[in-house]
């Protein structure tokens, strides 16, 4: 099939060249020429493992092109894409603006049927509102012949760090159409996904919507709760880890999204619990879980600047001082620090004076384009490097290697023996025994021994 995808960044990419992969003939449209010139070249604007290899892959073979013109990518085919940001606005609600903008250049330019799909996180509602736009862009033509469409709601369920293989073996396909002949075409676009058993579920298209909303809000909420729980087990002397574990085993819980930490971020989760919750707002109901949620989700990226300063006996004592930051990206295996807690961090530091010597396996170029050149940041390509004469190591992101460091060779390069464990990565045993003062989420602190 011909596949017409707009916009290239996280959900676009990574859809046009799964899409491509697996034979379909993707265009991807975009208006910035200098991503679409790099794309042309192979050079990627995100870092998800496996997709620089099936981005290459699929320009040689012919499956994949980029463009910055949109009536070429209407005019390619009958699928057409939309997976354009939707950044919260200044009330929280989310910004449909450059999904309007691509629905009108659709109505622009389609002569003959198009079934026009939403991958972008939209508040419900918003396929019927790109629907009625499309509609009176067609009238207003005034062409003898107005061609037909649908609009249908099909959300996407990737994680970043393994979007490639969320995408290529899915767990489920949610797609929200109306008519038989939009079912069909999406049974079609996705029957290379349904070759061990079916994986679409059909429903109505505000039932779609809502879907992607509430998987996102379901998993939020099991961190935010995890976390308030993390804070009691701290007040109690009990370990978090262990009550994780007891908790994970009971089978209506389980052991995902249950670990305490620094709290969330990246491009879903905080913004589509705030654009919920100023949905339900709006429409006169208070949604208080999910003010809740992303409360608790706030206060806890402030915890592991608090805990240093808690070592330090204030932060007026912390000026002048050098921290060392272990992971820059909100998750492993990402490039993405949209709200991650090192931000967080980071920037408390730096308002108390503090500078920080950060290291990240991929997202450091990404810091150096939301930070720029600045004094009080180091960004040092080596993670035992980024210690030296620092005062203490804060972990922020559960990277592998950081799992397994050579403590000896951490004491070596520290000024002093202080970890601000964000991810619960070591035993608090073990550091006390060596004589760390560590500090982790939900656990009974060490000084030092």
């Amino acid at each position: 099939m011909k596949v017409s995808v707009f916009g290239t960044g996280y959900v676009g990419l990574v859809t046009g060249a799964c899409l491509a992969e697996v034979g379909h003939s993707v265009i991807c449209m975009d208006v910035d020429e200098a991503k679409i010139d790099n794309l042309r070249k192979g050079i990627l604007p995100i870092w998800e493992p496996g997709l620089q290899e099936i981005v290459e892959r699929n320009i040689e073979a012919g499956h994949l092109s980029f463009t910055t013109d949109a009536a070429k990518a209407v005019r390619h085919g009958a699928i057409q894409m939309i997976a354009v940001g939707t950044p919260p606005g200044e009330d929280g609600s989310a910004d449909l603006h450059y999904v309007f903008d691509v629905a009108d250049a659709i109505a622009a330019s389609m002569r003959g049927y198009r079934a026009i799909i939403t991958k972008s996180t939209v508040p419900v509602g918003t396929s019927n509102k790109v629907a009625e736009r499309i509609t009176a862009a067609l009238k207003a033509r005034g062409t003898s012949e107005t061609p037909s469409f649908d609009v249908i709601s099909n959300p996407e369920f990737l994680k970043e760090g393994a979007a490639v293989s969320d995408f290529l073996k899915p767990d489920r396909i949610i797609v929200g159409a109306a008519g038989a002949k939009a079912r069909a075409l999406m049974q079609e676009l996705y029957e290379p996904f349904n070759r061990s058993r079916e994986r679409i579920v059909f429903m109505d298209v505000e039932s779609a919507e809502l879907t992607k909303y509430a998987a996102n809000i379901m998993l939020a909420a099991k961190i935010s709760v995890m976390n308030e729980i993390a804070n009691v087990a701290e007040l109690v002397g009990a370990d978090i880890e262990d009550v994780r574990k007891g908790i994970g085993s009971d089978p209506r819980i389980g052991y995902h999204f249950i670990y305490p930490g620094a709290g969330y971020g990246g491009s879903c989760f905080p913004k589509d619990v705030r654009a919920l919750a100023k949905l339900a707002n709006s429409l006169g109901h208070r949604a208080e879980l999910l003010e809740a949620i992303e409360n608790v989700n706030n206060r806890q990226k402030t915890t592991l600047f608090a805990k240093l300063i808690r070592h330090f006996g204030g932060a007026e004592h912390l000026r002048g001082k050098t921290f060392t930051v272990w992971g820059l990206s909100f998750k492993p295996n990402t490039n993405d620090m949209r709200e991650a807690p090192s931000r967080t961090l980071m920037e408390a530091l730096w308002r108390a004076g503090a500078n920080v010597q950060a290291y990240d396996p991929v997202a450091m170029d990404e810091a150096h384009r939301i930070y720029g050149e600045r004094a009080d940041l180091k960004l040092v390509e080596d993670k035992y490097d980024a210690l030296n004469r620092a005062e203490a190591l804060i972990v922020c992101t559960e990277w592998q290697q950081f799992r397994a460091p050579d403590f000896q060779e951490m004491q070596s390069r520290l000024a002093r023996k202080v970890v601000i464990d964000g991810r619960n990565l070591y035993s608090p045993a073990r550091m006390k025994a060596d004589g760390w003062s560590y500090y982790s989420v939900g656990r009974t602190a060490s000084d030092g021994g």
